[in-house]
């Protein structure tokens, strides 16, 4: 059974960075598709962004050129690197991928279509 664990949130100010890790147990699991996704209280889930294959990582337009998503693969982990974090982007955090044999999402940030999911962990951040 796989499992995601989310870590590395936490209360930060404007500006200030956080890395994200999403820890995966299990095998059954596609490494080149996982995705990010952010819920805030009273907003959509947003996708934030996501590695599909070989393409090039997908970034949702509010964290191009501050976010970076990346991934240890021998450590099965999944990492989102914040930079200049701004009050927008407090949120629940969630890493999220699709099991062995599944099918990745064409438009990674915008479905649902992702069956293995965290519980999150927490961002606030403070002006």
């Amino acid at each position: 059974q796989v499992q995601l664990v989310e870590s590395g949130g936490g209360s930060v100010l404007a500006g200030d960075s956080l890395k994200l890790a999403c820890v995966v147990s299990g095998y059954a699991y596609r490494r080149d598709c996982m995705a990010w996704f952010r819920h805030a209280p009273g907003k959509e889930r947003e996708g934030v962004a996501s590695i599909r294959g070989t393409t090039e990582p997908n970034y949702a337009n509010s964290v191009k050129c501050r976010f970076a998503i990346s991934q240890d693969k021998a450590k099965k982990t999944l990492y989102l690197q914040m930079t200049n974090l701004k009050p927008d982007d407090t949120a629940m955090y969630y890493c999220a991928a699709v099991g062995l044999g599944g099918v990745c999402p064409w438009a990674p940030l915008s479905s649902n279509e992702w069956p293995l999911r965290g519980q999150g962990t927490q961002v606030s951040v403070s002006s």
